[in-house]
């Protein structure tokens, strides 16, 4: 360990280890507030919140996660030719969102995934903000769990807050939901379509509802592709 006392510039070396000490504590104490409060919210229903904020859905190219948020998209769209549903391919849905908004920019693209999904691809959001499509939201269906393994607590269930994630990447638009009237907030910027932006949708732990989707990759990517070349 060094000897702070005995390097060159102490001082200077001190107030800058006291400084960043002074932060961490007072990151960590932000954390166990946003943890606290989460927890004692009564967060919404995602059967009712995600076409509430969606709205008409066939304005979108929607790209869909895996688990929770495929249900979520096959249910409201019954898997129409402008959705693609993620199945088994974890970290998957930024980046192909990213891929299609640039490639189509005359199109409104949106990404429906969970935070678990996200969670393995933060990197993408980097990129993301770093590119700014304007023509790219998402949506994080966050849960705090990760659906498609068991419903263990994600990271996100124990502090990490996405939302700010994606400001510092440097999001221009982003907005947490944890009540109606934010809800109501949150579909203004789908109806604005000004993006990039991100949009955190807290849930309960409530199921998604039932859907049996098409697991024929291959078909569902044709279909996907002919509407997007029609």
């Amino acid at each position: 360990i060094y000897n702070l006392k005995k390097m060159p510039n102490t001082k200077s070396a001190i107030r800058r280890v006291r400084r960043v000490k002074k932060q961490t504590r007072v990151n960590r104490i932000r954390k166990s507030k946003y943890k606290n409060a989460i927890k004692k919210m009564d967060l919404l229903d995602r059967k009712k919140a995600i076409p509430t904020l969606i709205g008409d859905n066939k304005r979108f190219l929607i790209i869909s996660g895996l688990a929770g948020p495929a249900k979520d998209i096959g249910f409201l769209t019954k898997e129409s030719p402008n959705t693609f549903l993620f199945g088994g391919a974890m970290g998957g849905a930024l980046p192909t969102s990213l891929g299609l908004a640039l490639s189509r920019p005359n199109d409104r693209v949106l990404c429906v995934s969970g935070d678990g999904d996200i969670l393995m691809s933060m990197g993408c959001l980097a990129t993301i903000a770093t590119i700014k499509p304007k023509n790219l939201i998402i949506i994080c269906v966050d849960n705090a769990s990760y659906l498609e393994t068991g419903g263990q607590t994600s990271h996100t269930g124990l502090g990490v807050n996405l939302d700010m994630i994606a400001k510092g990447c440097g999001f221009p638009i982003t907005k947490t939901i944890v009540t109606e009237q934010e809800l109501l907030e949150g579909k203004k910027i789908l109806d604005n379509f000004s993006g990039p932006a991100f949009i955190l949708l807290k849930v309960n732990k409530s199921s998604p509802p039932k859907y049996s989707r098409n697991w024929n990759a291959s078909e569902e990517k044709s279909k996907f592709r002919k509407n997007l070349i029609n």
